[in-house]
């Protein structure tokens, strides 16, 4: 007779014990992520500067060279979009018993997909800490990972791992099932995140088993579920019976690069970079710099938040580790970039017009 299969369990791990990373797949990590806040660095007179030891002055570069690596994040358009449309479903799916509505957000890698499904959490969560200042227990963002080649089991594990829940080798994808949904009812999730929709290869018996099992999260969990993944309508996830019912219950938000095709856009993206600009901590930049040359910028990254994240985030670190204190084109151009925005520049950057005079016949 086989012994009954002992209740799964939080880990009890305190936040010294986490690992470095602490991954928001973790309630820890997602837990640091949304408290986490940057607060840009005083920027000291030049008088106050040089009165430093050459100790102090080491430490104030650490403490601006860690800001720019961490520069707080701007609100694009899709952000706004992402976090507006789901929060209202949230609200109208409160009292939904089933055929909740969701929100899954589509585009090319490197367009922010993550970031919009993060931040969109984030707001979510401190919105609700404003709303229950006292209930230090509730836990109303659950956010995971679709695993490369998943089976309805890693799935569950998944959500499982996030509450830190463990089980013994023979449980199975029922008991994981029931106690992620016992759990997320007793700490009030009510927003799921699940990121990397497209490892979920619909095309396999384990990849549609495992679509199966992320609609029956679905209907047990009283909660709002959004998803991020790269061109889904591509990848089949709206095809057949399984797909007629998600194309029937979820918004689909496109995530694409930026453009520069008018005026309108041009200034879009321009306000984009100043924004950004604003937030530099260095002791020489000339504000408006990076603004004049938004244009270069623009083809250097192909519209891709990301990648503009990266550029402006290396340059300001390069500008503190150099001395000089300022961006310019020159230093912008010594940050390695992605190689799709490397290809992105070579085919859309105008030529430059020859200084060669044309010889008169």
């Amino acid at each position: 007779m086989s012994k009954p299969i002992p209740s799964p369990r939080p880990s009890t791990g305190t936040p010294e014990e986490l690992p470095p990373d602490s991954p928001l797949t973790t309630k820890e990590g997602w837990r640091h992520f949304v408290g986490h806040d940057p607060v840009p660095p005083r920027l000291l007179p030049a008088a106050e500067r040089a009165a430093l030891s050459g100790r102090e002055r080491m430490r104030e570069d650490d403490r601006r060279r860690e800001y720019h690596a961490d520069l707080p994040l701007v609100k694009t358009p899709t952000i706004r979009k992402v976090i507006a449309t789901a929060r209202l479903l949230v609200q109208l799916n409160r009292n939904q018993v089933s055929a909740r509505r969701g929100v899954i957000l589509s585009g090319a890698s490197g367009t922010g997909k993550t970031t919009a499904l993060t931040q969109l959490g984030r707001a979510h969560e401190l919105a609700i800490r404003k709303r229950y200042p006292r209930d230090g227990n509730r836990l109303p963002v659950l956010y995971a990972t679709v695993p490369p080649a998943a089976t309805p089991k890693m799935l569950a594990m998944e959500f499982a791992r996030f509450f830190g829940l463990t089980f013994p080798t023979r449980a199975n994808v029922t008991d994981v099932v029931d106690a992620v949904c016992a759990t997320a009812a007793h700490v009030h999730v009510d927003l799921v995140l699940v990121d990397e929709l497209h490892d979920l290869n619909l095309g396999t018996r384990s990849g549609a088993e495992a679509s199966d099992q992320l609609k029956y999260f679905a209907e047990r969990l009283p909660a709002t579920f959004a998803y991020a993944g790269i061109d889904i309508e591509s990848r089949g996830l709206f095809a057949g019976t399984r797909g007629g019912q998600i194309a029937g219950r979820f918004v689909v938000i496109p995530a694409a690069p930026f453009s520069h095709a008018h005026n309108g856009e041009k200034d879009a993206w321009r306000d984009l970079v100043g924004t950004l600009e604003s937030m530099l901590r260095l002791h020489h930049h000339t504000p408006g710099t990076l603004t004049a040359l938004s244009e270069y910028i623009f083809h250097r990254t192909g519209g891709m938040i990301g990648t503009l994240s990266q550029l402006i985030r290396g340059a300001a670190v390069l500008a503190i580790e150099d001395e000089s204190e300022r961006i310019t084109e020159e230093l912008l151009a010594l940050v390695p970039i992605d190689f799709a925005a490397e290809q992105s520049e070579k085919l859309t950057t105008p030529a430059k017009p020859s200084s060669r005079r044309r010889r008169v016949a």
